[in-house]
């Protein structure tokens, strides 16, 4: 039987974290300062331990609703994609599962949890008393070459390449500051304009992000110019071990017959290769995605709460945010 235990952070212990295959960026010492910073939550971290032995790390951060204490790893609205176990080869993620619950009711005493675990399948969270839902998300294997990768793309896909590339486009890697930051937020602002909405957060998520991840190196961030040198689009894309993500991407709406957004993936796809990169993850499932080859692989986003009415709560906080946004976006976008 597995038991987690909470840990206080150490060189040590991040360095043995470091040295698990299945380690994410978001396991990290920098993303959890990041999260911590802009969500105002507390990291936990733990071991998972089989008898003696440490078979594993599990990664969440502490938080409070409706007063209530919660364990995200991570929660939605956190721009994070991933958190849950870290374990050696032959681990039973199930068996971890399984024993998560004990630990965020009992030592930590939390009243929900929620977790998404980049290498959990639907099995292994069935049956457990979660409610889950797949949450898939596209990715490609950077493993081929650049041809094969350029190929796999749809025929639409690779022709906005090339008229982007004929068009005057460049695309280059910018610094890791605010005016980035700038940048990339207020055509992001355009992005959502175009669906009566507002961005989900403010400017300050992406500025602390750059300024967690970048000192670090964990971060490439692309910028694409127009002809007489105008930005008209951006992308973020944390990296680390063996994944880039494509954390988010932006572009100003009179300037997309330009096709910078796609020329931005493309570019992504070859600075991951040079990083040393064999996966490309655009975070989270959508039909648009799949022009430029992914394959759908399926996340079980699972959660279980204390007592029924948290549950109730937490989907109530859900309704509430997304009422919350149509609201502020009327305000916003009809003022003069």
């Amino acid at each position: 039987m597995l038991r987690l235990q909470r840990v206080e952070p150490a060189a040590a212990l991040h360095a043995d974290r470091a040295t698990y295959p299945d380690r994410l960026i978001f396991h990290t010492p920098e993303w959890l300062a990041f999260v911590a910073e802009s969500r105002h939550a507390e990291p936990v971290l733990a071991t998972v331990s089989d008898g003696q032995a440490t078979v594993g790390h599990f990664t969440g951060l502490l938080t409070r609703h409706y007063g209530l204490r919660v364990l995200g790893s991570p929660m939605a609205g956190w721009t994070t994609s991933y958190l849950g176990f870290n374990l050696l080869p032959g681990v039973s993620r199930r068996e971890a599962l399984r024993a998560l619950p004990g630990f965020a009711f009992g030592e930590l005493g939390c009243a929900h949890l929620e977790v998404r675990d980049r290498g959990a399948t639907e099995t292994d969270v069935a049956g457990l008393g979660l409610r889950w839902d797949a949450a898939p998300t596209a990715v490609i294997d950077l493993s081929p070459d650049e041809d094969a990768l350029f190929g796999a793309m749809a025929s639409a896909c690779r022709r906005n390449v090339r008229k982007a590339a004929k068009s005057g486009v460049i695309i280059e890697e910018a610094d890791p500051d605010p005016v980035f930051a700038d940048e990339f937020y207020d055509q992001l602002r355009d992005v959502f304009a175009k669906q009566n909405l507002v961005p989900t957060y403010s400017v300050e998520r992406v500025r602390s992000l750059i300024r967690h991840l970048g000192p670090a190196g964990r971060i490439t961030l692309l910028r694409a110019r127009d002809a007489d040198g105008r930005c008209i689009a951006t992308a973020v894309l944390p990296w680390y071990h063996r994944t880039m993500y494509f954390w988010g991407g932006a572009s100003y709406r009179e300037h997309q017959h330009l096709r910078p957004n796609e020329a931005l993936i493309w570019h992504a796809l070859r600075a991951a290769k040079a990083r040393g990169v064999t996966e490309f993850d655009f975070v989270g499932g959508n039909s648009y995605k799949a022009k430029y080859g992914t394959t759908e692989v399926a996340v079980p986003w699972a959660r279980q709460s204390r007592w029924p009415l948290v549950a109730h709560l937490r989907n109530a906080a859900q309704r509430g945010f997304a009422l919350k946004q149509r609201a502020t976006a009327r305000l916003t976008l009809t003022r003069p």
